[in-house]
């Protein structure tokens, strides 16, 4: 529980901090490290630390990265990247493991991470970009909304292609929820019926 707390402490203190400045980039200032890009530009917190990097990308909470986690840390959730062929997410967990795995148990435990980092060894950058990991909300609110747009913005404003499909898609999950609401309603779904057992008139 405290673990889980003082992570939501340190994202919500770094978006705090992080209005000055929605580049990113300039927070860098000559960093290559993959990690610290992410962080930056993902999570808008402009210094790395180890121990948070781990615990916001353990996304399950249970001490651990399994491949999962490293997949979609690494962005390869995110609908930019659904194509990704196997052999890349291959090549990127055989990686990632065979720097971080100490125990060679397939998973990297935050101790082997600290331990490996203390070494300086980094997460190497595949060249995806720096792994969208959020849902639709998040990621248009910190790669749109907060570079483009603030909180002074009205609806009419938010006119950028990008503000356009973000609220197709709100239209069309709302539209969805009220086709599936009259269908909830209606005692038969006649639809659901195989034509074979349907009455004729």
């Amino acid at each position: 529980m405290w673990k889980l707390a003082g992570v939501a402490l340190l994202a919500l203190s770094s978006r705090v901090f992080a209005h000055g400045d929605h580049d990113g980039q300039a927070a860098l200032q000559g960093e290559t490290d993959w990690g610290t890009i992410h962080m930056a530009e993902e999570h808008h917190i402009g210094n790395f630390e180890p121990r948070a990097f781990f615990s916001l990308h353990d996304f399950d909470s249970n001490g651990y990265w399994d491949p999962y986690e490293v997949l979609r840390t690494y962005g390869l959730n995110d609908d930019s990247l659904k194509d990704t062929p196997a052999e890349k997410r291959n090549e990127i967990l055989t990686e990632v493991f065979r720097l971080f795995d100490t125990s060679g148990d397939r998973r990297i435990t935050q101790a082997e991470w600290l331990q490996k980092y203390d070494e300086g060894v980094r997460l190497p950058d595949f060249g995806l970009g720096p792994g969208h990991h959020g849902d639709d909300e998040y990621e248009y609110e910190i790669h749109h909304f907060e570079k483009y747009h603030d909180e002074n913005t009205r609806e009419e404003d938010l006119t950028h292609p990008e503000d356009i499909e973000h609220f197709r898609k709100h239209d069309m999950e709302a539209e969805a929820a009220e086709r599936q609401e009259q269908l909830d309603r209606m005692s038969i779904v006649e639809q659901n019926i195989p034509l074979k057992f349907r009455k004729t008139q």
